[in-house]
């Protein structure tokens, strides 16, 4: 552990170097700090400002606003970020929805946005932008791996779930997409739904011999809450974002032996990420989750284009983004021509360290992954 930590030492020294010469920066970070979908929000914007604290730049700032879930809201603080805060970048946003409210408007303006989760398909197909980048993953991605996962387990009759906003419908496209079997049914719940009982009373009548769903925040502690007490057995499988970190601990011993879907874990291991679990956790009393490893992304790309370009040099700065010269979490970290992470997904099973439910990895399901909509981007 010393180790890692005078190795994240190393890099932040190597960083400042390279950031002498930067040029004053302003970020906007509209995200979300209430509400039941408040755990993603604080994560994704502790591990940003992990990252900014850790390099010592006091040439960039962040303005950090609570978007409150509602597409409305998150509108109106973008524009007054881009219009009385003079922002140079915006990031944060958790929600799809709220990201096709937003990132559009935004980017059309000339700002440039860093998207440390949302990755609706609309943004990487033709909607794509030269000033969006997506530092997570495009929505598709984690299902795919799932669905991959399921391929390979024999499953061949899955009952398939997610709320019906663009994330879900992304996500079950996914998975269908590399699953290749059987649905034994297919539903949209309510975003920030909370009771499940007649979705799991469809699926214990469904014949299902898997149920993969996609709920994150609140409305996976629910489902899994009362999928556990339901005595329902079938298994299940889902992307991380229903057994993040968080979620795990208020779901407890339900979750054991699930496997889950990510293009991060706590376990993978290369030195960047070894440091920031450490730093995380002594930072902030508490194991990191993907959200706070994909905040921690998106601030030292952003930090990496800082050392490289002017921000109002836009075509630099953009070359500068798209050069991905930082060390990520994940290890290895390339942009594919629509602006969306080149990674591996892996499978993780949920597992119990002394008191703490967490995750380790178990397998990978899809190597060098990219996503599905990059011949429909034509920029």
């Amino acid at each position: 552990m010393l180790k890692s930590i005078a190795a994240l030492a190393a890099a932040s020294s190597l960083l400042l170097a390279g950031l002498a010469h930067a040029e004053p920066l302003k970020v906007g970070m509209i995200t979300t700090l209430s509400g039941g979908g408040a755990g993603l929000g604080i994560d994704v914007r502790d591990g940003f400002m992990l990252a900014v604290k850790q390099s010592g730049n006091s040439d960039i700032t962040v303005v950090v606003e609570d978007d409150q879930r509602k597409p409305d809201i998150a509108v109106q603080l973008a524009d007054k970020m881009i219009q009385s805060e003079k922002v140079d970048v915006l990031t944060g946003i958790i929600w799809s929805n709220l990201a096709m409210a937003v990132v559009p408007a935004a980017v059309a303006q000339g700002k440039f946005y860093l998207s440390p989760n949302a990755g609706p398909s609309a943004l990487a197909g033709k909607g794509c932008h030269p000033n969006y980048f997506n530092v997570a993953w495009q929505n598709d991605n984690l299902a795919e791996g799932a669905g991959a996962y399921a391929k390979s387990a024999g499953y061949n009759n899955s009952f398939i779930l997610a709320p019906n906003y663009p994330a879900g419908k992304d996500s079950l496209t996914g998975y269908k997409r590399t699953y290749g079997g059987g649905v034994a049914g297919e539903i949209y719940t309510k975003l920030g739904q909370t009771d499940y009982a007649a979705e799991i009373a469809q699926i214990r009548d469904s014949g299902a011999d898997s149920v993969y769903f996609f709920l994150p925040g609140g409305m996976g502690i629910s489902f899994m809450k009362q999928y556990a007490a339901s005595g329902v057995n079938i298994p299940l499988v889902g992307p991380a974002f229903s057994f993040d970190q968080g979620i795990l601990q208020a779901v407890g011993a339900a979750a054991l032996g699930v496997k889950n879907s990510s293009q991060w874990s706590k376990d993978i291991d290369n030195e960047t990420n070894k440091a920031f679990v450490a730093s995380f956790q002594k930072e902030y009393g508490r194991l990191p989750s993907l959200y706070a490893s994909q905040g921690f992304d998106t601030a030292n790309l952003l930090l990496s284009a800082m050392g490289k370009a002017d921000v109002k040099n836009a075509d630099a700065f953009r070359d500068a983004l798209r050069a991905a010269d930082f060390n990520s979490t994940r290890g290895s970290f390339k942009f594919t021509s629509n602006h969306h992470p080149i990674q591996d997904i892996f499978v993780r099973e949920v597992i119990k360290e002394g008191d703490v439910f967490t995750n380790k990895i178990v397998a990978t399901a899809l190597t060098g992954h990219g996503n599905h909509y990059i011949d429909q981007c034509k920029m």
